[in-house]
């Protein structure tokens, strides 16, 4: 979806996990998994897959399949709702062990289909559940509904999100360049560096945009990148345990050097520090009801300077 203004890469996302006992997800086949994300008004544009994993390319982000559950995140003006809504009919409320949903405020929340409210009310329609709101209501917030029941995940099972707001620096030039490149994206972030042992699987967009997921053994990164000039986005998402790569959101903060930037931590233990060039202006720290410990945290850069009125 492009308006006047940009591009929506704010984002919606749906991690759904199964009971034991069921065959697996991965042997639903290509087949199943176009209908779910076509469900959504998105499409598959290509996929990498390990021992573990099966990982799709979108249009509009990224899905994550294994053996027990499915990550799906997407942006623009998808319907990320309707894809739960056409998993369910192949699966009863019992063959769910856990559900969370969850969506960023938008850019250009006036343009979509639906909102977090009426997506709510199809939820509740199939599982009984909670809804949270994580971050202030007249700032960049999250809205999440988890089904009920209690989940004690394994020490393992954890989330981090990197929002990152107004990029600056060099990757400006890099992402807005007209006929950019993969290999100048590549280079910029670091990817043999950063995650040498990943398979990687990327695109970029007309006129411009970039999407990357990476798998290894049964972990996973994304990033996706919307440069608009007055609305630019980049999300960096994984289940890599942050606290054995300390310095991951530090340099991939030195690449895209945001205005400011939200985490989201399910399940860890506690938000990094960043030290005197961005400081935490607000944040949550709680526990879901199914179970995981969530932090949030809303960073600006120190001294950061007064801008000027945008002329539409």
């Amino acid at each position: 979806m492009v308006n006047s203004m940009g591009f929506e890469g704010s984002e919606k996302k749906l991690e759904v996990m199964l009971v034991p006992g069921h065959s697996s997800l991965r042997k639903r086949g290509r087949e199943f998994w176009n209908g779910i994300v076509e469900a959504s008004e998105a499409s598959i544009l290509s996929t990498i897959s390990n021992q573990h994993c099966d990982a799709f390319l979108l249009s509009e982000s990224s899905l994550f399949v294994w053996d027990d559950r499915f990550v799906m995140i997407t942006c623009g003006q998808t319907q990320l709702i309707n894809s739960l809504v056409l998993f369910c009919e192949s699966y009863n409320r019992e063959d769910f062990k856990s559900l969370i949903f969850q969506r960023k405020n938008e850019y250009f929340s006036h343009l979509q289909k639906s909102t977090f409210e009426s997506d709510r009310k199809k939820l509740e329609l199939l599982f009984p559940g909670h809804t949270y709101q994580i971050g202030q209501l007249d700032g960049h917030h999250n809205l999440l509904f988890h089904m009920e029941g209690e989940l004690c995940p394994d020490a393992d099972d954890c989330t981090s999100e990197l929002l990152m707001y107004h990029m600056e620096g060099e990757a400006v030039s890099v992402f807005r360049r007209e006929g950019a490149s993969l290999e100048s994206v590549r280079g910029l972030l670091d990817l043999a560096g950063l995650f040498p042992e990943f398979k990687t699987d990327d695109h970029l967009f007309e006129p411009w945009g970039y999407s990357l997921n990476g798998i290894f053994e049964d972990r996973y990164i994304t990033f996706h990148v919307t440069p608009e000039q007055h609305s630019s986005y980049i999300s960096f998402e994984t289940n890599l345990k942050l606290e054995e790569h300390s310095e991951l959101f530090t340099k991939i903060l030195e690449v895209f050097q945001p205005q400011s930037f939200d985490i989201v931590h399910f399940h860890e233990r506690e938000l990094p520090s960043f030290g005197e060039r961005y400081q935490l202006a607000g944040g949550t720290n709680d526990r879901l009801e199914c179970g995981y410990p969530i932090k949030f945290g809303h960073f600006i850069k120190r001294q950061l300077n007064l801008g000027k009125a945008l002329r539409l």
